[in-house]
């Protein structure tokens, strides 16, 4: 049985993420998954203990401005389950907003976190990420470089 500080470190962990990201802290982004796998939309194999690599991929895709990449990662419909003592699973859901002088602010992209947590040595962890995103709004100040459906596929099937 969790206890509720079990349930605030977990959530704790959960949103250090995006306030971090928001914040351009992209060593702290890395740091949190150092323990952990971390398995990026598209790509067969995730980025296993490597805290570095997580900085580097986030480095080069963001485009910050004056150091952050003003935005705001919304985490919500957070479900904890717990599958032992020490072990949790999570999932949620995240809205990110951007503003950038030259664009107002709007809803950019939307997708879910699926997460594992151990507990080791008494201090929650995770141990596992999946990042996945469904709906992309204009990303076009946000990363580098294309992610998603193109904009000619976004209303394939549509009437």
């Amino acid at each position: 049985m969790l206890e509720a500080t079990d349930y605030i470190a977990i959530q704790n962990l959960i949103h250090s993420y995006p306030k971090r990201l928001d914040a351009g802290d992209l060593t702290g982004v890395g740091k949190l998954f150092v323990n952990a796998a971390v398995y990026f939309e598209g790509e067969d194999a995730p980025v296993r203990n490597d805290p570095a690599e997580i900085t580097r991929r986030f480095s080069e895709f963001l485009q910050l401005y004056n150091g952050v990449p003003r935005t705001r990662h919304v985490v919500v419909n957070l479900m904890i389950d717990p599958v032992s003592p020490d072990r949790v699973e999570a999932s949620s859901t995240v809205v990110v907003f951007q503003q950038t002088p030259a664009l107002p602010l709007q809803p950019i992209i939307t997708g879910d976190y699926q997460d594992v947590f151990e507990r080791v040595s008494g201090v929650w962890r995770f141990a596992e990420r999946h990042i996945s995103n469904d709906l992309y709004g204009n990303l076009s100040a946000h990363g580098r470089f294309a992610i998603g459906p193109r904009a000619d596929d976004a209303t394939a099937g549509e009437p």
